[in-house]
């Protein structure tokens, strides 16, 4: 078995329990509850992904971190976008290590 052999064993490894259950419940559809809960999922995982990640962005200084992660959050939530909020966190992180 080489290189090869490898390679196609692990794409089917992965790609077989994502194509199974898609084939099995593309007939039925889901409950509501499921609807609404697998609508949750990418922003939650997105959440664990980076969280831990900012806090411990500016090294010994969780504080200013965590400054750096509601400034961004206070702007994502009034004004929705991404590239202005991480802006707004780096300038935040910025000017709380110049002082």
């Amino acid at each position: 078995m080489g290189v090869y052999g490898l390679i196609i064993g692990m794409l089917l490894a992965t790609y077989l329990p994502r194509l199974i259950p898609f084939l099995i419940l593309s007939d039925r559809p889901l409950p509501e509850f499921w609807r609404k809960f697998l609508k949750f999922i990418p922003f939650t995982a997105l959440g664990a992904l980076i969280f831990p990640g900012s806090i411990q962005a500016v090294e010994g200084e969780p504080g200013i971190a965590l400054l750096g992660v509601l400034a961004a959050g206070i702007c994502a939530w009034f004004n929705g976008g991404i590239i202005l909020s991480v802006a707004v966190a780096v300038g935040v992180v910025g000017l709380g290590l110049c002082f």
